[in-house]
């Protein structure tokens, strides 16, 4: 029975350096409908609240610090007050580590709380509401010091001055506390988004991920929460609402018609067959075909991400491009699996392949034998095409 579902592998991109990373190949939910996250790409998710100048965004069970571009570990430490290794081994990383422009650092220990002092436009940590407390059906904290240390943080404040001796206070922040995920060994930026029900790219862009969604071990990520929900619309009642403009006038006869006018000249037909050939056509492609044969399986998003090629077994399978090897990877059945990265932020992916002949970091030619076609029934190439986060059909980018 062939397995193409199995095949249809989700890109949890190339991981940076991190031994978390790499690709998301658990695969086994394709044989059924738990992997098919195409629901949460179209939730609406809010945006991540914005930081005060030290970069910290406040919630009452955590803080986090957001990096700014060039900024290393130390460097945010010493921005916030915290000791640089006390902060480093709390995010698992090393001291001196670039961070990227947006990443999200988990504070250990509270700092001083946002407020106009600090550049944010309200004072205290977010809150969802009045009450204080965080949103019903979110894990606030990951660990028991975690949980621990908020608890102290809170049990030290002091009442507030009377109301005639102290200035207006600013207005406290509000919204809704995210849940936080520290990252596990094996796990990747998709396998996470898939667990929490949530768009890949949200996460990504609510805990600055690169382009390659690279996670590290011991990571934490900010779980984007829902959006609020829009407004019922108002129902009208027939007749009622926004009036519709009268009609032309049907007393205004047509102007009359020129009989001896002639109709415009129609252009002949271009010759398209004459002008293009399947040569030419190959050679002004973005991509050509990885292998010759029949197309077996469409490409669908969220259920087939790229196409399936007959070919017999052994069938030497080409790079559809230039460009370098990025991952050579294999799925639940040890199938190997392999990414080529090209200009312009393209990937294409090769699946259900054998004798692969390049290595990580490769260069390789547009055409280059990179695998042949491994035994199936029927052999077939799985190919996908990947414009940076997304699948997209490989038919835009084929002759």
């Amino acid at each position: 029975m062939a397995r193409a579902g199995t095949l249809a592998l989700v890109l949890g991109a190339l991981s940076a350096c991190g031994s978390g990373g790499g690709f998301d190949i658990d695969l086994r939910d394709r044989l059924g409908n738990a992997f098919d996250t195409s629901p949460a790409v179209g939730r609406a998710v809010a945006p991540r609240p914005a930081a005060d100048d030290r970069g910290i965004i406040s919630y009452p069970n955590y803080q986090v610090a957001v990096a700014r571009r060039g900024d290393t570990v130390a460097q945010v430490a010493a921005r916030i007050g915290l000791p640089a290794d006390e902060l480093a081994r709390h995010n698992g990383m090393p001291a001196d580590l670039t961070l990227r422009q947006g990443e999200i650092i988990a504070l250990p220990r509270r700092v001083a709380e946002p407020s106009p002092a600090t550049g944010a436009p309200t004072a205290g940590p977010i809150r969802p509401g009045a009450a204080g407390l965080a949103a019903p059906g979110t894990v606030a904290t990951t660990s028991l010091e975690d949980r621990a240390q908020a608890a102290i943080a809170r049990s030290g404040t002091t009442p507030a001055p009377t109301p005639a001796a102290a200035p207006a206070a600013p207005p406290a922040a509000s919204g809704r506390e995210p849940e936080r995920h520290r990252v596990a060994r094996g796990e990747t930026a998709y396998s996470i988004a898939r667990r929490y029900d949530v768009p890949v790219r949200a996460l990504a862009e609510w805990n600055g991920l690169g382009t390659d969604l690279g996670v590290r071990e011991g990571q934490f990520l900010l779980i984007p929460v829902a959006a609020p929900a829009p407004a019922a619309a108002t129902e009208t009642q027939p007749g009622q609402g926004t009036v519709a403009p009268p009609p032309p006038s049907a007393a205004t006869p047509l102007p009359e018609r020129n009989e001896t006018q002639a109709p415009p000249e129609t252009p002949e037909p271009a010759a398209m067959a004459a002008e293009t050939t399947t040569a030419s056509r190959a050679d002004e492609a973005r991509l050509i075909y990885p292998v010759t044969g029949s197309i077996i399986r469409a490409y669908a998003k969220g259920r087939n991400d790229g196409i399936d090629i007959k070919a017999p077994a052994g069938t030497e399978v080409k790079a559809a491009d230039s460009g370098t090897v990025a991952a050579i990877t294999r799925d639940t059945d040890q199938v190997p699996i392999l990414v080529l990265r090209h200009s312009d932020n393209i990937l294409t992916v090769y699946a259900g392949v054998t004798d692969v002949t390049v290595a990580k970091g490769d260069s390789v030619r547009r055409g280059q034998t990179v695998a042949r076609i491994r035994p199936g029934n029927p052999p077939f190439l799985h190919f996908e095409v990947r414009e940076g986060f997304d699948s997209v059909d490989p038919a835009g980018y084929l002759p």
